[in-house]
């Protein structure tokens, strides 16, 4: 397997989320060229892409952005897409720690996320990796 961070923006990468997105949600399309590009030009945002050979297309990605407060700088990791044709081959865990690596690289002490009850999987994944439930509640105020 092979896991790269996203530093430029090719036919490839714009194609993998094209594929990707849809399966994560319904509710948002999938980014453009230029949305990509300002994600990749970020310092507070790392994408992570995965492919399982040298050769094979993008199946995978995982985002972790660090956001910082008065109370320090503070890690996510997001949308962790794998698709559907490749999942149980371990790459969100992959990308997943890969994330994991970046943010003890930048200093931060914990790192944050989020997963639908439903996808069992993931969130059985999330905990073998020692991700613990947070008694918290999420909310959502939808601006539009």
């Amino acid at each position: 397997m092979l896991i790269w961070e996203m530093t430029e923006v090719t036919e490839e990468v714009v194609g993998a989320f094209q594929r990707l997105i849809p399966q994560l949600t319904r509710y948002c399309q999938p980014p453009t060229q230029e949305a990509l590009e300002k994600l990749a030009r970020s310092p507070d945002t790392v994408v992570f892409l995965a492919r399982l050979s040298p050769e094979s297309p993008a199946i995978g990605s995982a985002t972790l952005i660090v956001t910082a407060s008065p109370t320090g700088r503070h890690g996510w990791i997001e949308d962790v897409i794998v698709d559907e044709a490749a999942r149980g081959r371990g790459v969100g865990k992959a990308l997943t720690l890969t994330c994991l690596e970046k943010a003890r690289g930048v200093g931060l002490s914990q790192v944050n996320l989020t997963s639908r009850p439903g996808r069992v999987a993931a969130n059985r994944m999330y905990q073998s990796l020692g991700f613990v439930l947070r008694e918290t509640n999420v909310y959502c105020f939808d601006l539009t």
